[in-house]
């Protein structure tokens, strides 16, 4: 059976209908054709300079939104060619995962978020959505309307990370990195685009997510546990040869792993530290100290990958683990040590007071930019957000508009449209 048979019409059907192009060279299947429409997005291009873990500008080794999304598509790209679901849906997803992040990633969705309760919130993978279905130009439909890249249902369903409203999101649990209660509910769309949402899960009841979403998260969850590991230890913020056990483990309990005791968690670090690969002197900057590096990411992808793949044809029974057939499955011992290592990385290098003060200090450009453009008005926006500026029937949908112009742009053009809207001129002016 060919990987493309279990992906009906309705999955490979776009919100507009596309005629087969009379040439086309070489000739591509839908779902590839999904795959080139994201990587050519000028949302995919912005990913550069927006910020990962710390700011793209910082430094030239560290990972910005875009060398991670890249590491996150080949790892869900491996991952669902092992178990056998559609490897071009997959990567896609992961292509996309980040489109929807504002600038300053996660410390700008938190601005947002706060500064947007009046229209409907603001979520990274709701923003996602929103790019892919309307902000990004490619389609319109019948009535002049934008369409965004006109994706397939079944790619799109796989972007959905959160299949559900602000509305319908439970309440968030854990700490930011300056030890505030967290704000920011996780759910995949705004109540304006509810009907494109609908369209995608057209007959599918409840939250399931389909089994490429669950591949790209799970690639997510494996790539930035990894990468942002490396990235603290070549940036001097981190050693795994000395770990302060306790602080760390309240800081994996606040942050991802609430209720684990710690011989749980001191298991799990003492599996990780049995690894051939696992460091066991210094990081000292070396070409043989980074080949150790990039050796222990290596080592921790396959890990990760191979327990979730055993597990997941485990389960399957030999029927094609695709769309909503079957669910991945994550080992809890893989769980675990997933977490251990996120709890690293949020311990060593995003709780740093640097970082926690440069954190607030991005806020509040954020929070000063909204209100500059929400006093200017429609001058001071992007040509492309004025025709749905015009559109928009009240003070909410403006006040949408305002936030999808601020979410559209990169670390460096945030600070610079602040500084000249600060000044009273506009950003091209």
């Amino acid at each position: 059976m060919s990987i493309e048979d279990p992906y009906d019409d309705s999955a490979r059907e776009r919100i507009v209908a596309e005629p087969p192009k009379r040439v086309e060279a070489p000739v591509r299947l839908a779902f590839e054709r999904d795959r080139a429409r994201v990587v050519h997005a000028a949302a995919s291009r912005r990913l550069a300079a927006k910020t990962q873990v710390v700011g793209p500008q910082t430094d030239d080794f560290v990972r910005n939104r875009l060398t991670h999304s890249l590491e996150v598509a080949q790892v869900a790209r491996d991952l669902a060619r092992a178990i056998g679901t559609h490897p071009d849906i997959a990567e896609t997803a992961a292509l996309a995962h980040d489109l929807g992040h504002p600038p300053f990633g996660h410390n700008g969705e938190r601005a947002l978020a706060g500064l947007s309760t009046d229209c409907g919130g603001f979520e990274g993978n709701a923003q996602t959505l929103r790019l892919l279905t309307r902000l990004e130009s490619k389609t319109f439909d019948a009535d002049g309307h934008s369409v965004g890249l006109n994706l397939t249902r079944a790619t799109l369903d796989a972007c959905t990370k959160y299949p559900w409203a602000r509305s319908e999101a439970t309440g968030p649990h854990g700490v930011h990195a300056d030890g505030t209660p967290r704000v920011v509910v996780k759910f995949g769309v705004y109540d304006d685009d509810r009907p494109v949402f609908d369209w995608v899960r057209s007959g599918i009841e409840g939250r399931r997510r389909c089994l490429e979403a669950q591949v790209m998260d799970l690639a997510d969850d494996v790539a930035y546990s990894v990468h942002d590991v490396e990235d603290g230890i070549v940036a001097g913020r981190l050693d795994l040869t000395r770990l302060d056990r306790d602080a760390l483990w309240e800081t994996v309990r606040s942050w991802y792993l609430p209720g684990l005791d710690d011989d749980a968690l001191d298991s799990a670090l003492a599996d990780l530290r049995a690894m051939g690969s696992w460091p066991r002197t210094s990081y000292d900057g070396s070409r043989r100290s980074l080949a150790a590096i990039k050796n222990l990411t290596s080592d921790l992808v396959g890990r990760f990958c191979g327990s979730v793949q055993q597990a997941t044809l485990a389960a399957t029974g030999g029927e094609p683990p695709v769309r909503h057939r079957a669910d991945l499955v994550v080992p809890e011992a893989t769980e675990v040590e997933i977490g251990v290592l996120k709890g690293i990385a949020a311990h060593y290098v995003m709780q740093a007071d640097d970082r926690v003060a440069l954190m607030e200090r991005q806020r509040q450009l954020v929070a000063e930019l909204v209100e500059r453009l929400w006093a200017r008005g429609v001058d001071a926006l992007d040509p492309v957000f004025v025709e749905d500026w015009e559109r928009a029937g009240d003070d909410a949908g403006r006040r949408r508009v305002v936030i999808d112009q601020v979410a559209s742009l990169t670390d460096a053009s945030a600070v610079a449209r602040h500084e000249a809207l600060g000044q009273g001129r506009l950003p091209w002016g």
